[in-house]
C-alpha cells in the first residue's frame, strides 16, 4: 500500500504541475469562464506533448522466474491523479480542454488495433455515451449501428459530450443488436465532417464553462467497417460489456482527483483570507477550544486529505493490477460529494468575497457540482459500493 510519506518522485511531479497550473491555468481561469465556448488558445503550447501513451505490452520472458509479473515502480495512474489534482487547482475546465487528451483518446489507446492507432492515435477524440434516455445506465443505449457491406450505418442522439466542438473524432457507443442487450453494445470512431453526423448545439452550463459540451445527432451516418473498436462479433455474454465498463475503474479516480483539486483550491483560499484577518490555524489546537470558523476549516481540510488518500489508493491498485471497482467508486463518491459541500461552505464563510466574481471562490463552487454527476453519479457509486460489500449482483441490487 502507499506509504504515508509522499515519495520523492511524486513530490517532484506535484511541484512541477503546481507551477504549471499556477503560471498558465489560474491566470486565465476567469477569462474562459466568461468567454464560454471560446477555445483557450493558450493551450496550443501543449499540442506537441503526448499526454497519453499506450501501455507497453509485456514481452515474452518479462515475467519473473516464479511466473509473477513485475509490479510497476512508478504507476501511470498514480502519476495521473497527482497531475490532475494540481491542474484542477488551477482550473478544471481548462484541464478538460487539453488537446488530444479526451476520454475518447483513452478508449482508442486501450482497444484500437495498430491500423486504427495509426489513423486516429494523433487526433483529438471525444467520447459519446450519454443519451436522452440513457445516462447513468450505459446498458440502456439505443443508438444503433447496422452493417451495410463495408460500412456501418449509425442512427441516434448523444448528449453532454465533452469537447464536442473541439475534437476531431468522436468515439460513439451504439448497439449492433438490441436483442442482445449489453452484449450488443460496441464503440465506433466517427470522424468530424462525416455526412449524417451533426453537432446539434453546445450547452450553456453552470460550471466548467471553459470546456465545451454538446449534442450530436447521427442520421444514417455511414462510417467504414473497420472504424469499430474491438471485436465486432456479438457474444451472448455480458463479459464484453463488463470489460468496457472496467475503464470507469480507471477514470473515476481521475474525476475524484479533479474534485480534490477544486476543493483544495477553495480551502487554501479561505485560509489565506482568514489569516489576513488575524486568524491562525494550528493543528495542535484542541478542536473543542477553537472558533467555529477554525473548526469548520480543520474539518474541510481533513476531508480534502481523505479524498486524496482514497483516490491515491484506487490509482495505486490499478497500477498494481488489483481489482479496484470498490475503491474507485469510494473515491468518486467521497470526492464528488464533498467537493460540492466544501466549496459551498467556503463561499459562505468568505461572505462577499465568496460571492464576488473578482475572486474565484464562486467559480469553484459552480465547477465542483459536475464532479458528483459525470462518470457515474454519486447515487450510482453508492450502489456499486453496496454491491461490492454485500457481494450482490446488479440484478440482485438495483
Amino acid at each position: 500500500m502507499i506509504q504515508l510519506v509522499t515519495p520523492d518522485y511524486i513530490k517532484t511531479l506535484q511541484d512541477n504541475m503546481h507551477k504549471l497550473a499556477e503560471g498558465v491555468l489560474r491566470p486565465i481561469s476567469r477569462k474562459y469562464d466568461e468567454a464560454e465556448h471560446e477555445y483557450p488558445k493558450e493551450l496550443d503550447m501543449f499540442r506537441g506533448i503526448k499526454v497519453m501513451a499506450r501501455p507497453k505490452k509485456k514481452k515474452e520472458g518479462e515475467s519473473s522466474a516464479s511466473g509473477e509479473v513485475k509490479k510497476p515502480k512508478r504507476g501511470a495512474n498514480l502519476g495521473m491523479v497527482v497531475t490532475i489534482e494540481e491542474m484542477c487547482w488551477g482550473d478544471a475546465a481548462l484541464l478538460l480542454s487539453f488537446p488530444n487528451a479526451g476520454l475518447g483518446n483513452a478508449a482508442i489507446l486501450a482497444v484500437a488495433n495498430d491500423e486504427q492507432l495509426e489513423r486516429f492515435g494523433n487526433k483529438w477524440a471525444a467520447m459519446a455515451i450519454t443519451e436522452p434516455g440513457a445516462g447513468s445506465d450505459s446498458g440502456a443505449i439505443t443508438t444503433t449501428a447496422t452493417r451495410d457491406g463495408d460500412y456501418w450505418v449509425l442512427n441516434g442522439e448523444k448528449i453532454f459530450v465533452t469537447c464536442a466542438d473541439r475534437s476531431e473524432v468522436v468515439v460513439v457507443w451504439a448497439t449492433v443488436d438490441k436483442k442482445a442487450g449489453k452484449s450488443g453494445i460496441k464503440s465506433f470512431v466517427v470522424e468530424k465532417g462525416t455526412p449524417g453526423f451533426t453537432l446539434e448545439h453546445l450547452e450553456h452550463k453552470l460550471g466548467i464553462r471553459g470546456s465545451d459540451t454538446g449534442t450530436f445527432v447521427l442520421s444514417d451516418c455511414r462510417i467504414p467497417y473497420n472504424n469499430i473498436l474491438g471485436d465486432p462479433e456479438v457474444k451472448m455474454s455480458t463479459e464484453g460489456f463488463k470489460g468496457v465498463m472496467k475503464t470507469f475503474d480507471n477514470t473515476r479516480p481521475l474525476v475524484a482527483s479533479m474534485a480534490t483539486g477544486i476543493a483544495r483550491a477553495a480551502v487554501e483560499f479561505t485560509r489565506e483570507q482568514y489569516e489576513k484577518k488575524g486568524y491562525t490555524f494550528d493543528y495542535k489546537k484542541n478542536l473543542s477550544n477553537v472558533s467555529a470558523v477554525e473548526r469548520e476549516w480543520y474539518l474541510m481540510d481533513a476531508n480534502v486529505e481523505a479524498m486524496r488518500l482514497l483516490t491515491w489508493r484506487a490509482a495505486w491498485m490499478a497500477d498494481n493490477n488489483q481489482f479496484n471497482n470498490l475503491e474507485a467508486s469510494m473515491a468518486k463518491a467521497k470526492a464528488g460529494r464533498y467537493a460540492t459541500l466544501i466549496t459551498q461552505r467556503c463561499s459562505e464563510l468568505l461572505g462577499p468575497v465568496g460571492y464576488s466574481t473578482h475572486y474565484l471562490a464562486e467559480k469553484w463552487m459552480r465547477d465542483s457540482k459536475i464532479m458528483d454527476i459525470f462518470e457515474g453519479t454519486g447515487q450510482i457509486q453508492h450502489l456499486i459500493i453496496a454491491r461490492n460489500i454485500l457481494e450482490m449482483s446488479s440484478k440482485e441490487l438495483k
